[in-house]
């Protein structure tokens, strides 16, 4: 999935805080069908455990789109440790895959696995206005 290897951590650090709401994509698939009621509570936000605050904790609502039977896309304002295998196994399914494609504007697009490219001069540019505005 879609990694940003960067010299200055604290960018990535401020984008990947879940306090800080900047969006993140993922192609997520599960070990078993996926129900409309899986699909809108998901989207809803969910109660899990977060171990680095020791404390249950919801989770912000997020956008939800089945792409298969057993394969959804999944956007999140939030970066909580395992939070998307944390929230399907509240609805009792187990995370067989999991890729992250998009992280603010900066995306897979065809990338080949394995591969990597330059950020280009307009993402790099909203990088570090995510890093001024906070």
């Amino acid at each position: 999935g879609l990694i940003l290897l960067t010299s200055d951590g604290s960018i990535v650090n401020e984008i990947l805080m879940d306090k800080n709401k900047y969006e993140k994509e993922y192609i997520v698939t599960v070990d078993k069908e996926i129900t409309s009621a899986f699909i809108e509570g998901m989207s809803k936000g969910v109660r899990i455990f977060n171990p680095v605050k020791n404390n249950y904790t919801r989770t912000n609502r997020c956008k939800i789109f089945k792409i298969d039977s057993r394969t959804f896309k999944i956007v999140l304002t939030q970066g909580l440790n395992r939070q998307i295998r944390r929230m399907c196994s509240h609805f009792g399914y187990e995370v067989i895959k999991l890729k992250r494609i998009r992280i603010m504007d900066i995306s897979l697009k065809n990338l080949p696995v394995g591969k990597w490219r330059t950020l280009t001069n307009e993402e790099i540019k909203s990088l570090l206005a995510a890093k001024k505005s906070r």
